[in-house]
C-alpha cells in the first residue's frame, strides 16, 4: 500500500494526497509549488513579507521605497507611525500570486499560506489587502496559519470568490477548531479542509512553550476526526508535523484523513529558497541542534536549529523597512528588548540583546533555521558527494518518493556524476 491508492477530493476536484505547506519567507517557492501542482497534489506559497519577496524575484522597490520614507524614524523606539500603503500591499501580493499561478501545467493546486500573525501595524486592514488581492490573482486556495483569527473570514465575505475559493485552517487542537467553527457557522462559511499540525512540525508551532511535550499528531488527528463526526460534518483533514515517509503518510490517510501535509524534506530540495549553504546546514543537523524556543516576538514558541544566526543577533530593529510584526500600536517585542539592551550597554560592551530576535530580518536573510524535529534524518533521503557535501535532490524526487515508497522505505535520489 502507498500513496498512490489514495486520492484528496476537494470541493468537487480530486488531487493526489500530498501537500506541500507554505514555508516562508519564500523558502516553498513559485517553483517548489509548482512542482506539487504539476504532479497533482498542492503546493503552497507563503505570502510572509510579500513586498521584500516580490523585491527579490521581481527587482521592485518596495522595501528600500518604505525605508527611505520613515528614514527619520530609524532610531526612534516609538513605531506607531509605519505602514504599509495598502496599494502597494495589494499590488506586490497580486504581482506575486499571478506570477506563480500563471505557469501551473499540471491538475494540481496552488494556494496561499496566510500568517495571520504578521500584523504589520493595521492587522485588519493589511490581512484584508492580502487576502482578496490573492483572491483577484486566482489563488486556488488560501490557509490561513499562526493566528486563527476569528474575524478572518469576516473580512472578506463580501468578496466575489468568498465561496469559491478554498478556505484552510491550521489548528493543534478540537478547542481551537470548536472556536473557529462557531464564528464560521453563523457566515454559512466553514472552511473547505483543516491543516492539523502536531508538536514536531518546524517553525512556529500552536502550543504553549513546554505544552508541545505534551501532545502528539496522532491522537489530535484522531480527536479531531472524532469531534468531526459528532458534529456531522464533512471537512477533510491533513496532518501536518513529523510526517516523514510515504508509510508515515499512508497511516493517516488509513485513518481518514484527506491528505497529508509535508515540509521538512522539502527545504533541501534544489526547488526551495534556502541557500545551498543553509540547505547543507540542514542535511548535517543532529538531534542535539534541534531546539524549540521562545525567540519569536509573536509569543509563539518555535522549532529552530540552534545554530540560527538569527538568534545572535544585537542590530537595529529593520521596522521602518520591513515591520511586518509590527502589532497595531507599533510595538514589537523585539523593538523594546533592543532598546532595553541600549540603555544597559556600557561603553565599551558588546550589545547583546535577550529574549527575542528581529524575525523580520531573520527570516528575510534565510538566518532564521526553522525546522521540523525529523530535520536529522535528512541524511537518510540524499547521497554525501565525494567533496564532503550532500546531493540536493529535486522537488520532483521527494515528491514521488513520498507518493509510490512503501515499508518507510526512502529511495534516494540518483546519484549525480561529478566532473
Amino acid at each position: 500500500m502507498n500513496v498512490n491508492n489514495f486520492r484528496f477530493n476537494l470541493g468537487g476536484k480530486e488531487y493526489v494526497p500530498l501537500m506541500i505547506g507554505g514555508m516562508g519567507v519564500n523558502i516553498s517557492t513559485t517553483e517548489l509549488a509548482l512542482s506539487a501542482e504539476r504532479l497533482g497534489g498542492i503546493g503552497h506559497i507563503s505570502d510572509a513579507e510579500v513586498m521584500h519577496v516580490c523585491d527579490q524575484l521581481f527587482g521592485t522597490s518596495y522595501t528600500s521605497d518604505k525605508r527611505r520614507k520613515y528614514a527619520d524614524n530609524i532610531n526612534n523606539p516609538d513605531k506607531s507611525s509605519i505602514q504599509f500603503d495598502l496599494e502597494l500591499l495589494a499590488e506586490a501580493q497580486k504581482r506575486y500570486v499571478t506570477h506563480t499561478v500563471s505557469q501551473k501545467s499540471g491538475n494540481g493546486g496552488i494556494f496561499m499560506n496566510c500568517m495571520e500573525k504578521l500584523t504589520m501595524n493595521n492587522s485588519a486592514a493589511t490581512l484584508k489587502v492580502r487576502l482578496e488581492a490573492a483572491m483577484d490573482a486566482g489563488i486556488d486556495g488560501i490557509t490561513l496559519a499562526a493566528g486563527l483569527n476569528l474575524r478572518t473570514l469576516d473580512l472578506i465575505n463580501d468578496h466575489e470568490r468568498f465561496r469559491d475559493v478554498k478556505l484552510g485552517i491550521i489548528i493543534s487542537s478540537v478547542r481551537a477548531l470548536s472556536i473557529f467553527l462557531k464564528r464560521a457557522v453563523r457566515l454559512d462559511r466553514l472552511p473547505d479542509y483543516i491543516v492539523v499540525e502536531g508538536p514536531l512540525a518546524g517553525g512556529h508551532l500552536g502550543f504553549g512553550p513546554e505544552d508541545w511535550k505534551n501532545y502528539d499528531l496522532r491522537s489530535i488527528v484522531a480527536e479531531t476526526i472524532e469531534f468531526l463526526k459528532k458534529e456531522n460534518l464533512d471537512i477533510p483533514i491533513i496532518p501536518a508535523g513529523g510526517i516523514f515517509t510515504g508509510t508515515d503518510a499512508v497511516e493517516y490517510l488509513e485513518m481518514g484523513a484527506g491528505a497529508v501535509q509535508l515540509a521538512t524534506r522539502f527545504t533541501i530540495s534544489r526547488e526551495a529558497g534556502l541557500p545551498d549553504e543553509v540547505k547543507q546546514h540542514y542535511i548535517n543537523s543532529i538531534d542535539e541542534d534541534v531546539v524549540v524556543n521562545t525567540a519569536s516576538p509573536t509569543g509563539y514558541p518555535m522549532r529552530m536549529l540552534k545554530q540560527s544566526p538569527t538568534l545572535q543577533y544585537a542590530m537595529r530593529p529593520n521596522c521602518e523597512g520591513l515591520g511586518y510584526l509590527l502589532d497595531n500600536s507599533g510595538k514589537c517585542a523585539y523593538i523594546e528588548a533592543y532598546h532595553q539592551a541600549m540603555g544597559s550597554k556600557g561603553p565599551n560592551e558588546r550589545l547583546s540583546v535577550n529574549g527575542p530576535t528581529c524575525l523580520c530580518t531573520g527570516m528575510a536573510r534565510y538566518d532564521c533555521w526553522t525546522c521540523g524535529s525529523t530535520v536529522s534524518r535528512l541524511k537518510e533521503t540524499t547521497n554525501r558527494l565525494p567533496d564532503g557535501t550532500w546531493q540536493l535532490p529535486s522537488a520532483e524526487e521527494i515528491f514521488l518518493d513520498y507518493l509510490l515508497s512503501e515499508d518507510h522505505a526512502i529511495r534516494r535520489p540518483a546519484l549525480e556524476k561529478q566532473f
